[in-house]
């Protein structure tokens, strides 16, 4: 297979370019240059928000590409432009969406078929990310109809994150010392490891599947109290675990998601939305999800190999509890009983 990934130079799109080369394919990356291209890639140099800024896609001769994946999240009028110009390039298109599209809240349990946001291909840099993403699906169904796989992902998680959730656990595991646990411990989790998206979508690229696909693991696939005491393990920090009910923790005005990334108390709209969805679809197409113990042990070693500081997007907030907050709330939390 002769793959293009616009990007694939960070997080998700590094992932997918990997997964290409282990299976011997030929891959190209097209991206600014802001960032090295993973060894052995071909490369194409271009920014697709300026003006001819495709022209490295472009050119004559016979498609020479079976398969495009495009990680984008900005304006979808830049999917756009770069689906309409390979429609006669490459075989099929893959377009990395996002759980986002869907309409909030949305009901547990409920896969594909959930209503999803108002959105146009033709819109710009203005829109919200849950927008953007769907417009980014319009622009890719507009060029490539049932050619057009559209990767719904939930919470991505793994090597090259670059948002900060895993990264920021990792390290607050590896300072030891009592850390803030928040309940309930049995709490279950959804997410996708970054690896196992990459090879789900290549597998799907060459199985010529088209359409949404809600991209993450069945429910409960870990729970709060196996991801903290695994990313105790792994950093080896003997951190002493200092478990928080979730009315303490909405009470003092912790924010879910952000101050504490991947946890959202149960029974709300937040849970239900992140962790309860449907991926029946998904599974009966092949994907498989790998156990969160390698998860956190690859994401360990990739932080440790940059001196664990994980790099992190510019347009994306920092997440986490700060020392002093959390510090604050354990001594709160020391006069509750339990």
């Amino acid at each position: 297979m002769r793959l293009l990934v616009l990007g694939g130079t960070e997080f998700v799109g590094r992932a997918v370019v990997a997964a290409g080369l282990e299976r011997g394919w030929q891959v190209t990356v097209f991206h600014r240059g802001r960032h090295a291209p993973p060894p052995g890639v071909g490369v194409l140099h271009g920014d697709r928000t300026a003006e001819n800024g495709l022209r490295a896609l472009a050119g004559p001769g016979p498609a020479p590409w079976d398969a495009v994946v495009d990680t984008w999240s900005g304006a979808p009028s830049v999917v756009r432009d770069s689906a309409r110009l390979l429609v006669g390039r490459t075989a099929r298109y893959a377009y990395i969406s996002s759980g986002s599209v869907y309409a909030y809240p949305a009901a547990p349990g409920r896969g594909e078929d959930r209503p999803v946001v108002d959105a146009s291909p033709d819109d710009g840099p203005e829109v919200g990310y849950e927008r953007a993403k769907r417009g980014g699906e319009l622009a890719a169904l507009d060029a490539f109809g049932d050619r057009a796989l559209l990767v719904r992902a939930g919470l991505i998680l793994g090597p090259w994150e670059n948002v900060g959730r895993l990264p920021w656990w990792l390290g607050r595991a590896a300072r030891g010392g009592e850390m803030l646990a928040p309940g309930p411990r049995d709490l279950g989790l959804q997410y996708i490891d970054v690896r196992d998206l990459a090879a789900w979508t290549l597998d799907a690229l060459e199985a010529g599947r088209g359409g949404p696909y809600g991209l993450v693991s069945p429910p409960g696939h870990t729970t709060v109290e196996e991801l903290l005491e695994t990313l105790v393990r792994v950093t080896g920090s003997g951190a002493e675990l200092r478990w928080a009910d979730p009315d303490f923790l909405t009470g003092a005005g912790v924010e879910p998601w952000t101050q504490l990334p991947v946890w959202a108390p149960p029974g709300g709209d937040l849970y239900d939305t992140l962790h309860l969805s449907d991926v029946t679809k998904a599974l009966e197409a092949g994907l498989r999800c790998r156990p969160f113990a390698d998860t956190a042990a690859a994401t360990w070693e990739w932080l440790c190999s940059l001196g664990g500081e994980a790099p992190q997007r510019p347009d994306r907030p920092r997440l986490g509890l700060t020392p002093e907050r959390e510090a604050e709330l354990l001594a709160r939390l020391k006069g509750v009983p339990g």
